[in-house]
């Protein structure tokens, strides 16, 4: 029995694999190498983007390195956003593309497919972090994904770094909704 606690106690740290604490703000952030993708017609270019700025809305922060296996591990969760029909005066999604985090060789197609992106869905908030500034602040793991939900405040509601749950949508979906 002590060798479980033990071990349990020695995997918990590593369960919250991220630096954020529900009812807290989201550790500060500033992304300025790429940043936050702005569309001006069919050209797209890029300003500075700070965590800080997510107030005022409930917003849905995903956090995916630049691969296609993070982006498909929770995107169960943004069909869910999708489907809901959330209005944009209240709700946002921020997608935090880390494209240092990319397969060796692929942070140009990473970058091509966030301005396509931003160009089919021109209301949508993308950032492009080319150094990893984000993951290294959230204390994220590499090559994966993470969701955190802010509050209208900008505290966490809720986060986990990793393929979310059916139970977990489920919870983030109903925390948007009480909080819109």
């Amino acid at each position: 029995m002590k060798y479980l606690a033990l071990t349990l106690a020695l995997l918990s740290p590593l369960a919250m694999a991220h630096n954020f604490q529900e009812s807290a703000p989201l550790p500060l952030v500033k992304v300025s190498d790429k940043g936050e993708l702005v569309l001006n017609g069919k050209e797209v270019s890029y300003q500075s983007w700070q965590s800080s700025a997510l107030t005022g809305k409930v917003f849905l922060v995903q956090h995916i390195a630049g691969r296609s296996s993070a982006k498909e591990l929770n995107a169960p969760m943004i069909e869910a956003i999708k489907a809901a029909k959330l209005p944009h005066d209240q709700y946002q999604t921020v997608t935090v593309i880390n494209s240092n985090d990319a397969i060796w060789g692929t942070s140009g197609f990473v970058k091509s497919s966030a301005e396509s992106s931003k160009q089919e869905f021109p209301w949508s908030s993308i950032v492009l972090d080319a150094k990893g500034m984000a993951r290294n602040a959230w204390g994220l793991n590499p090559e994966s994904s993470a969701i955190v939900l802010l509050g209208k405040d900008g505290k966490v509601l809720f986060a986990k770094d990793g393929q979310l749950a059916p139970a977990d949508i489920d919870n983030v979906m109903a925390l948007i909704k009480s909080h819109l």
